[in-house]
Order: structure tokens, then sequence, then C-alpha cells
């Protein structure tokens, strides 16, 4: 991130966030349209796994391995769902440390010392905001783009025809996630530096392209 702000006009470290997120999520792009399309897929697999749930309801043994069978059948991973979140928890880390403890001149010296640091005379993003101090606005956009995008996801989902495996119960749940996530998102998000929220933003933006793409390919 230091290299990139370095090499940008003006240094903008707003601009330079915004960058950083999209050539990490342009790398891990493949990983992220092959887990929408094994997500669709798991759904078109729904009424199959609820008809093995029924047919096997008195013995959980066959069930689990009856439904492991399924998955394996139709190229399936079930927590292929979690991989892009476990990609971003040590990059959300190691933006909140250069945040909190990497700001300063000083300690980027410190911790850059391999490189040639910029001076960060400049925090703002296009001069309109500091992204090492929380900026509410911010995090309620954040919030809504979250909500946006899981709406768009879970419509993406639906274009299957099929209902969630798990029936009503975790279509219920779905629900609840679709409006709990983007609230946790603004409740967390309140007194972070801005920074992060730009983060998110954009890699929340990034995946509304991707779902956007899947759809116009199918």
């Amino acid at each position: 991130m230091v290299y990139l702000q370095g090499i940008i006009p003006g240094g903008d470290l707003g601009l330079t966030i915004i960058i950083l997120t999209v050539v990490i999520r342009a790398l891990f792009a493949p990983l992220s349209l092959k887990t929408i399309k094994s997500q669709r897929s798991l759904r078109e697999l729904a009424p199959k796994i609820d008809e093995v749930k029924a047919k096997l309801k008195n013995d959980t043994a066959a069930q689990s391995a009856a439904i492991l069978k399924l998955y394996k059948e139709n190229n399936v991973n079930p927590l292929a769902g979690c991989l892009p979140l476990l990609v971003q928890i040590p990059i959300l880390i190691a933006l909140y440390q250069v945040f909190i403890k990497g700001i300063t001149p000083e300690s980027l010296t410190l911790l850059y010392s391999f490189i040639s640091t910029p001076e960060l005379t400049d925090h703002n993003f296009l001069g309109l905001l500091d992204v090492t101090k929380n900026n509410r606005l911010l995090t309620i956009i954040a919030g809504g783009l979250q909500f946006i995008q899981s709406k768009q996801a879970a419509a993406l989902q639906g274009d299957s025809g099929s209902p969630p495996a798990g029936g009503k119960e975790l279509a219920a749940i779905s629900k609840q996630m679709l409006y709990f996530f983007p609230v946790m998102i603004i409740i967390i998000g309140w007194n972070l530096p801005a920074g992060l929220i730009l983060y998110w933003v954009t890699t929340t933006v990034f995946s509304m392209f991707e779902q956007y793409f899947i759809k116009t390919k199918k």
C-alpha cells in the first residue's frame, strides 16, 4: 500500500486503498466467480437434497453419506461461500494495523524499512474525508451497499428456480441475514477509520459487478 501511494499522483491515500482493493479482488476473481457458481449449483441441487433427507430421515449417517455423494457427483462444495470472507479477514487485519499503528512517518519507516516510504501528508480521499478517522456517513453507505449486494446475490441465487435446501427454515434464516449483515457492518464500522470502510465499500461494489457478470453469462 505504501508503495502504491508513492507512485499515485498526489499520494491520495483513499485512491491507494481503492486501487489496492481492486488489484486484490481481481487476483482472487477466479475464486470468487467459482464460489458464486458453486452456490448456484448448490441451490439447484436443493430438491434432491430434500428428497434424500425425507427418504433417510431416520438414518442420519446414511443421510449424510448420500448428501456428500450428491455434492461429489455434482462438483459442489457447500463451504465454498466461506472462502471469499476468509480471504478478506487477513487483509482487513493488515489494514487495521496500518491505520492504528503504522500511519505516522516514523512508524512507517520502521514497518517498511525495505522500501522508500512517502511523506504521508495527505490522508484524504479526493480532499473529501480523512481516511485515518471515522466517517459515519461512509459507514452508513457501506451498510446500504452491503444490503443491495446481498439482495442482488439472493436474486441471482433465486434465478435457478429452486428453493434453498432446508426449506422454509433456511429461507427464513437467509432473509434475516439479508438485514442482519448490513446492520452489523454499520455497528462494527461506526468507530473504525474511514480507510477500512472505504476498503469494504470498494470490495462490495466489486462483488456487485462480479454477480452482474455471472448473471449476464448464464
